[in-house]
This record gives C-alpha cells, sequence and structure tokens, in this order.
C-alpha cells in the first residue's frame, strides 16, 4: 500500500498521514455464518461499573470469522478486505476442496488469484502455505503460530510482524518473537510462511481527536486535573502526594511486584 499525505486544506488534514487502500475491494461474503455482530460494552460490566477505562462512544462494526482451525485446505484468494478488528487485512478466499467460502489472516505476498493450502506434509514449501514447524526450513519468517497441534493460532498474528525460526530440534523449535523474546514450540505446532500484510500501518497519523473517537477511544484525563472526589491527585493542594493509582495504590519502586512476592511468600509459609 502506498503513503498519501492529505493536503493542509483543513486542521484535522494538516498532519493526517494514510494509506491508500486501492488493493482492497468493498465486497464481501454473504454467508452469515461468517459474519456476526458483536455487543459493544462501553468498557463496562454486567452492572454498569466502568472496568476498562476510556472507551465508549464507536461507530458499529461488524466482526468477521477467521479460519484459526489447523484443518486441511486448499484455498484460492479472490479479493482482500479491511477489517476494522485487527490492524492486518483480511482474504477472502474460495476453497476447493469443501466448496466453500471463508476468511483467512492475509500476508504481503497474498494477491487476488494468489494460491494457499494447510496440511501436515508439503512438497514444496512457499509463501503463504501453512504447515508445521518441522517441514519449515531453519531461517525462514513466519505468523499465526500456534502452540499445540490441536490447538488456534495465537502468536504474531498484527500488521507487519512475523516470527524468525531459530533452531530446530528433536522435539521444541526455538522462535524469535517480534518482541525479540525468544520461545520454544513443540514441532508439530503450525505456522504460516511470510509476514503479516499492512506493514506500513505504524506510519499512519490519524490528524485529529475525531478519528480516535470513531474507534471508541476516549479522551485520558489527568488525576489532578480531577477533583478530589475522582481521583487521590485531585484538587489544587494534593499536597505534594506521590503518584497513585485511582485507588490509592503507589504506581513507582516496583510495588506490584513487591506485592507479588510478599503473597508468595505468604504462601509457602502456609504450605
Amino acid at each position: 500500500m502506498k503513503i498519501q499525505k492529505i493536503k493542509p486544506i483543513t486542521n484535522g488534514s494538516r498532519h493526517r498521514i494514510k494509506l491508500s487502500k486501492y488493493l482492497l475491494a468493498k465486497c464481501v461474503i454473504s454467508d452469515k455464518t461468517l459474519k456476526k455482530s458483536i455487543k459493544q460494552s462501553q468498557g463496562r460490566n454486567n452492572s454498569g461499573r466502568i472496568t476498562s477505562w476510556h472507551r465508549g462512544g464507536r461507530n458499529k462494526l461488524g466482526y468477521k470469522n477467521i479460519l484459526d482451525s489447523n484443518n486441511f485446505y486448499k484455498t484460492i484468494c479472490l479479493n482482500l478486505n479491511y477489517d476494522p478488528f485487527r490492524s492486518s487485512f483480511v482474504s477472502n478466499t474460495f476453497d476447493i476442496v469443501k466448496k466453500i467460502f471463508q476468511y483467512q489472516l492475509s500476508t504481503t505476498t497474498n494477491y487476488p488469484g494468489s494460491y494457499s493450502m494447510k496440511a501436515s506434509s508439503l512438497n514444496e514449501i512457499r509463501c503463504n502455505y501453512r504447515t508445521k514447524l518441522e517441514n519449515i526450513p531453519g531461517g525462514s519468517l513466519i505468523n499465526n503460530i500456534s502452540i499445540n497441534e490441536n490447538r488456534e493460532s495465537q502468536y504474531i498474528k498484527s500488521s507487519g510482524s512475523f516470527g524468525h525460526l531459530l533452531q530446530k530440534n528433536k522435539d521444541k523449535a526455538i522462535i524469535r518473537l517480534p518482541s525479540k523474546k525468544l520461545m520454544s514450540v513443540s514441532l508439530s505446532s503450525y505456522a504460516t510462511i511470510g509476514i503479516v500484510s499492512n506493514e506500513k500501518n505504524n506510519l499512519i497519523v490519524l490528524g485529529k481527536a475525531g478519528l480516535n473517537r470513531h474507534k471508541g477511544r476516549r479522551p485520558i484525563v489527568r488525576g489532578i486535573a480531577m477533583n478530589p472526589v475522582d481521583h487521590p491527585h485531585g484538587g489544587r493542594t494534593n499536597g505534594g502526594r506521590p503518584s497513585v493509582t485511582p485507588w490509592g495504590l503507589p504506581t513507582k519502586c516496583k510495588f506490584y511486584l513487591k506485592k507479588s512476592k510478599i503473597r508468595k511468600q505468604k504462601k509457602k509459609e502456609s504450605l
């Protein structure tokens, strides 16, 4: 995708940078089983209390069911679609074997007409193919990793992310995650070869607060700007209090780590 810098006609478009999504198609699958509407909680629980702050007031979205299972398939990509719940793009595919339509997580080499398949053993290795780690050569770039053979994919699913298959032993494979952390996974787990699509997503600049409101992100207010009823930092004379949470717990000096260590020591003493 190409990067577009908007002509500064208004204040909101002065600093805005967006991606021209000319490769995306507006047509979607008409099958209702692959789409569902999610009830938006606006950051509240069942009793109406706020559990996640700075959420609410977003546009109505439709969720697309992505194929995450490790079942055998042979698909042809029809077009690429935008998914509001994900930073990466989604490919609209048709399964040749089962004769059904389905959504898949798209990679950078996935275009309309490209072929992909998933199998426990493959005769050839190509980008956008999904197979076990024991069949993938060392040093490959992979994504959409599942921990076990029977579990769905959990790791490396955001836009532009990829893992590095460093080493393979008898039973385990060592993978470097995008966070530079090393993780050992069984060789029977599945992974997709390639990089997740929309790798330029981090270059987007919204340009105005209204676009954040459309995404359901409400403004973040400092505690010192609140009233004493709302936050311990509130009021004009807060008394030089050290930084705390809205519930009065310290936020510095690794307070939570110390608290967890004390709990572990008490459990050992009780045992």
